[in-house]
């Protein structure tokens, strides 16, 4: 059967989570490029990619999107007409990519919402669900999610910071049951024990049933995802599959492409040049991040604490407040950080959780686009790191950003890009978007050393 001109397009929930997906077909050989709004198809044709990783011919893009922050009718409002140019595209897949921690619930996020809109424009009888990304120390067993944090894995219902996430707590690690509270599909788990007897007995082949079918499989590690690759590879029927997962999806059906086409895995990839200052906006409560932040504080990184609070309170007035602050330290030769809180035991989470009737990520991402716009008008193109997946897509918007392509690989689903902008003073500028439980505690002095 004649494949696609396109192995995979995608669609990600959040900006952090797309630049994750992007990394992982870049990395292995399948050039990839992340579009900030629908691209035409004149666009895809004839785009100029800065980094050459695996070829100069795109065979993969998606769109990084907000889905993940908005509720079920305004969900449904953006995704529509998305999917709907999207499935104009020749493509062996589709995925919607969601977070490997299934950062969702009913009145947010809703999973449910965005299946029932891709299957308008993907029909599929059954949707592989590949949540688990090991190499993000993300695990699904027997249908349960696991995280690990430091050295220690914890079921994500019970995990330090998922289980108080500010906007989707996560009260449930079976992702069936999560899911169900979002959707009506049918579902089904494949465990660990089925994929070793091969899906023998799993019962995933048979795509006669008219209603579509969630399948969830286990993915405990990197050879998982490998082996489901090869399972999407050669259970395709033409058209465009539509798959719901994490990077575990991308990564597993990449690397099996590899292992088939003989592609160079890591064809020249490299690091990025040394800068001497980055500029860093953090929305992020995870403890990954504050030790991130602690850490480049000790090497000297000016910490300039964003109130959220004074933010909603007085915007403008306050942002300059922020900004001169941040200037000043450039001005010095340092390195600056902005962040709203460091860690889950924060004081500032306790206050801005009640806030139910105020959409913080409306509030605190215009915010930090306006930090960026202004700081770079003042210095010229400076490294940038944006932190929070719902804050990357809006700095990005605002910035006028239409693409991103993989320029230096930082740490696993957080690389440093480059950026395709109309406006000059955005064009190849060098971005990072950072999920705030990616890296390790050097990630910030990463970035400055570009590898």
């Amino acid at each position: 059967m004649q494949r696609n001109k396109l192995l995979l397009i995608f669609y990600g929930d959040d900006f952090t989570g797309s630049t994750d997906v992007m990394e992982t077909l870049a990395i292995n050989g399948i050039p990839t490029l992340l579009f900030l709004k629908t691209p035409t198809a004149s666009e895809v044709e004839n785009i100029q990619l800065k980094r050459r990783f695996g070829g100069s011919k795109l065979r993969a893009f998606g769109v990084a999107g907000i889905g993940r922050s908005l509720d079920p009718v305004a969900m449904q409002k953006e995704l529509d007409p998305i999917f709907s140019a999207l499935a104009k595209f020749p493509a062996d897949y589709f995925l919607y990519k969601v977070c490997s921690t299934l950062d969702s619930a009913p009145h947010v996020g809703n999973i449910g919402t965005a299946m029932a809109v891709a299957l308008k424009y993907f029909p599929s009888t059954q949707i592989p669900c590949i949540v688990g990304a090991p190499f993000l120390n993300r695990f699904v067993v027997f249908g349960n999610l696991f995280a690990r944090l430091d050295n220690k894995t914890y079921r994500l219902d019970r995990h330090p910071v998922m289980s108080l996430h500010p906007v989707t707590p996560m009260q449930e690690s079976d992702i069936g049951r999560h899911l169900s509270r979002q959707t009506d599909l049918k579902m089904k788990s494949v465990n660990l024990l089925q994929m070793q007897s091969g899906l023998q007995d799993a019962e995933v082949s048979d795509q006669t049933e008219s209603d579509p079918k969630l399948i969830i499989f286990d993915t405990l590690s990197n050879d998982d995802l490998q082996f489901l690759g090869d399972h999407l590879y050669n259970s395709w029927q033409g058209g465009t599959q539509l798959v719901l997962g994490s990077s575990g999806a991308s990564y597993g059906l990449a690397k099996y492409v590899l292992s088939q086409e003989n592609i160079q895995e890591g064809e020249n990839i490299g690091g990025a040049e040394i800068v001497s200052q980055i500029f860093v906006v953090s929305g992020s409560c995870s403890p990954v991040t504050e030790r991130q932040i602690r850490y480049c504080l000790d090497l000297g990184f000016a910490g300039v604490r964003m109130d959220v609070i004074k933010l909603i309170a007085r915007q403008q007035e306050y942002l300059l407040e922020v900004l001169e602050e941040v200037a000043e330290a450039f001005r010095s030769g340092r390195s600056a950080i902005v962040y709203t809180a460091l860690g889950p035991s924060d004081p500032s989470i306790h206050q801005i959780q009640g806030m139910h009737e105020v959409n913080l990520n409306a509030v605190l991402g215009p915010g930090a686009a306006h930090l960026f716009a202004e700081m770079i008008s003042r210095f010229g193109q400076i490294r940038c790191v944006v932190v929070g997946g719902d804050t990357s897509g809006y700095v990005s918007r605002q910035l006028g950003i239409y693409a991103l392509e993989m320029l230096a690989p930082i740490a696993p689903g957080a690389p440093l890009c480059v950026a395709h902008a109309t406006d000059v003073r955005f064009d190849g500028l060098e971005i990072a978007l950072k999920g705030g439980q990616n890296g390790k505690d050097d990630y910030f002095e990463k970035i400055l050393k570009g590898h």
